[in-house]
């Protein structure tokens, strides 16, 4: 049985981007998954369960990131990171 692929896509709306508050926040949300889930900028693909990964993105205000998840419960996961993305990462300054 194949493992569906789930693509979707957010931009980046905290006023300083993905630093390492909001970037743990995504590592929580992520590993509470059983899909591999992977996030995509700038031509570089990082595993969204691990800190250093993300905060490797170096993503500002306005990135926008794609997301790629694989697994059981691949869309969910996706639409969970998305939610998270709209509400800044439930970081508020």
């Amino acid at each position: 049985m194949m493992k569906p692929k789930i693509k979707s896509s957010f931009v980046v709306i905290n006023e300083k981007g993905l630093h390492t508050r909001p970037s743990t926040e995504l590592v929580k949300c992520a590993s509470s998954f059983k899909s591999q889930v992977h996030l995509i900028y700038q031509n570089l693909t990082v595993n969204a369960k691990s800190l250093l990964g993300i905060l490797m993105l170096a993503a500002a205000r306005g990135a926008k990131i794609k997301i790629e998840a694989e697994g059981e419960d691949a869309e969910q996961a996706v639409n969970t990171i998305l939610h998270l993305a709209q509400n800044k990462f439930n970081i508020k300054y």
